[in-house]
C-alpha cells in the first residue's frame, strides 16, 4: 500500500496538491497507478484543495487523527518548526502518510515541498 501524505497552508488548490503528489511520485520513480490513498491531518479535513485532489485522482482521503500523527512522530525524517507549533509533530505529510499506510509503514523518502504543499510517500501493509 502506497499512501501520499499531504500537508499544506490554507487555501491551496487542487492543482497545487496534485503537482506535489506527482513530484513526490516522480522522485520515488513510481507511477500514479501505485498510489492507493491520500492522507492528511484531520485538522485539514476542511481544505477543499486536498479533498478535490483526492476526488480528481479517484483516491480515498484519509483524515488522520492527532493521536495517530503523534504516534508516528518518531519515524519522521524532516522537521518543521511551524508544523511542530501547529500540530506537535515534526512533519504533517510524513506522519499522516505513515499513519495511513498501515502495518510496518516506512517512508519512501523525506517530504517534498512544492510551494505551499508538502507531500511524503509511505509504503506499508494493510491499514
Amino acid at each position: 500500500m502506497i499512501v501520499a501524505g499531504v500537508g499544506s497552508r490554507r487555501g491551496v488548490s487542487q492543482q497545487d496538491v496534485c503537482a506535489a503528489i506527482d513530484a513526490a511520485l516522480a522522485r520515488a520513480g513510481l507511477p500514479r497507478a501505485r498510489l492507493e490513498a491520500i492522507a492528511t491531518p484531520a485538522i485539514k479535513g476542511g481544505e477543499a484543495g486536498i479533498a478535490e485532489a483526492a476526488a480528481t485522482l479517484g483516491l480515498p482521503l484519509i483524515l488522520v487523527p492527532q493521536s495517530r500523527l503523534e504516534a508516528m512522530a518518531g519515524q519522521a525524517q524532516t522537521h518543521s518548526e511551524r508544523v511542530v507549533a501547529l500540530l506537535r509533530v515534526p512533519s504533517a505529510a510524513e506522519t499522516a502518510a505513515l499513519a495511513a499506510a498501515g502495518t510496518s509503514a516506512r517512508l519512501l523518502g523525506p517530504r517534498l515541498a512544492l510551494g505551499a504543499v508538502t507531500c511524503a510517500l509511505a509504503e506499508g501493509g494493510q491499514p
